[in-house]
């Protein structure tokens, strides 16, 4: 998969995560961009460790559901970033 379709599936998978996920996030589309890639490359890595193959074909269904999971976690881990350096200031 070529860096276009990294950018769609990580726009696409960066806006489900932040419908998903409950509380205010903040950030426009550029954040959600750059939080589904980033949630892309990690779910890759995820399916590359588990299950042997990461991030194999746009139209997998693997593809998605691992781009998806990896933009929930890197959106949490965000969420606690965030409130952890706004409770400390």
């Amino acid at each position: 998969m070529g860096i276009l379709g990294f950018i769609i599936v990580g726009l696409v998978a960066g806006a489900i995560a932040k419908a998903v996920l409950p509380g205010r996030q903040g950030g426009g589309w550029l954040a959600t961009l750059i939080l589904g890639v980033v949630g892309a490359i990690v779910g890759g890595l995820i399916g590359s460790a588990i299950f042997g193959g990461g991030l194999a074909d746009f139209w997998s269904l693997r593809t998605w559901v691992l781009a998806l999971i990896g933009s929930l976690i890197v959106l949490v881990v965000w969420g606690l970033i965030r409130r952890r350096s706004t409770t400390t200031a």
